[in-house]
């Protein structure tokens, strides 16, 4: 068989597979012995049916089905070792005419990537300690998710929540018993029209609906305020799940949980940062059949989140269009990433990195150690995936010396953030 490769760009290829009947005709006798062997029809004993009548009424397929494995042997054979494809394999074109064959594939290679001068990548990095205003504030909060909602004969204020039925005179449809909290600085423009009214009320206002305004009648039902819980025993052992049973332990626990959600935070947003850093300044192409395949990705991943099914309508090629940006992004970071395991020492899964990982993951899911690690064991695909996700955490412990880190407090981390988002739209 014939084999010629086309350079797309410096990471796609275009793979062209030929031959004609001759070359293939040895594959094609094998294959209609064995189906001679096992073809049973009316008239003829168990493997006896002439070879000619076999041919006649089989041939089609027996030839089709062959020519797809000679394929797929050639193909692992020859083409995988030879240009070590990355991502999924596109089938361009496959002609079987006129006893002639040709196959067209599209695949992607790795790309060259040399990893620029890291002490010149420069990464903001948020640090923050928890305050003791911030631990009060979250207990009133948590009093705030134990308490409840009490009716009361007031007009609505902005120590208030409304149970409201809405008519839309836009649209015609109507909303029963919503709750609006006007408490929330999402509620303004209803804190303004509601501010004052009391239950048996009904309101006429007008707010933004996309490109359009719409026009409300609103009745209030009810008016309700918030009665907050105590910070009592009962509560306290069971916002703690046991470990504190005082006001003291349970701000102190309230602490230790809000600094580890901050110091996670923090972690994983130097990692999107200093990858998304990494990215830039490293240009390079990469396979569209590995950008495909992530894309991909996204729609499996939106699938399950959906519980299996994707919604009524739901154009996958559109969607996968617009992530192209940042599957590209993740393409890029993954060659890099690799490029950095192979640089960086000590990039070595050992067995307590392992361990130390599922014992963390066990925590988490309230099971034991030992468990997880059984089916872990019983998983070989989940487990690469565990080491390859050691293997890039390392990568980030180390980059944490490598790379220029500018500290800031987490007020001053969002505002450059939320600059940097609006200069990316």
């Amino acid at each position: 068989m014939d084999i010629s490769v086309e350079e797309l760009t410096s990471v796609d290829k275009e793979v062209t597979l030929k031959a004609k009947r001759e070359d293939l005709q040895e594959d094609f006798d094998k294959a209609y012995k064995k189906y001679k062997s096992q073809i049973q029809l009316p008239g003829f004993r168990p493997g006896k049916v002439p070879m000619g009548l076999v041919k006649k009424r089989f041939g089609k397929e027996i030839e089709q089905e062959e020519i797809s494995n000679i394929v797929q042997k050639v193909f692992e054979k020859e083409v995988v070792p030879e240009y070590e494809p990355v991502g999924e394999t596109e089938m361009l074109d496959f002609n079987w005419e006129n006893d002639e064959l040709e196959v067209k594939f599209k695949i992607g290679s790795k790309p060259e990537v040399e990893i620029s001068d890291l002490s010149k990548i420069k990464v903001n990095k948020m640090v923050h300690d928890v305050t003791d205003d911030e631990v009060e504030e979250e207990v009133e909060r948590t009093l705030e998710r134990e308490g409840n909602w009490e009716i009361v004969d007031e007009p609505a204020s902005k120590e208030t929540q409304v149970i409201v039925d809405v008519i839309s005179k836009n649209h015609g449809d109507e909303d029963k018993d919503q709750k609006i909290d006007l408490r929330k600085d999402e509620a303004e423009d209803f804190l303004k029209a509601l501010k004052g009214k009391k239950a048996g009320d009904v309101v006429e206002m007008t707010i933004p609906h996309g490109d359009h305004e719409d026009d409300l009648e609103i009745t209030i039902k009810k008016v309700q305020k918030l009665h907050k819980a105590e910070l009592n025993e009962e509560v306290i052992k069971s916002q703690s799940n046991g470990e504190a049973s005082n006001e003291d332990e349970f701000k102190s626990y309230i602490k230790s949980r809000m600094q580890e959600y901050y110091d996670q935070t923090a972690e994983d947003l130097f990692k999107n940062d200093v990858a998304d850093a990494l990215v830039e300044a490293h240009d390079f192409e990469v396979p569209e059949t590995f950008v495909a395949q992530i894309q991909g990705s996204y729609v499996d991943q939106l699938k399950q989140k959906q519980g299996g099914e994707l919604p009524e309508g739901f154009d996958a090629e559109q969607y996968k269009a617009g992530m192209k940006e940042r599957a590209v992004r993740e393409a890029k970071w993954s060659f890099i990433s690799q490029k950095l395991q192979e640089t960086f020492e000590d990039i070595e899964i050992k067995p307590e990195d392992i361990d130390e990982h599922l014992a963390g993951q066990a925590a988490q899911y309230g099971m034991p150690t030992d468990q997880l690690k059984q089916y872990y064991a019983q998983q070989p695909q989940m487990l690469e995936q565990l080491r390859s996700s050691i293997r890039e955490n390392k990568v980030f412990d180390i980059l944490q010396d490598k790379v220029a880190i500018s500290e800031m407090d987490k007020d001053k981390y969002r505002e450059l953030q939320e600059k940097k988002d609006k200069k990316n739209k």
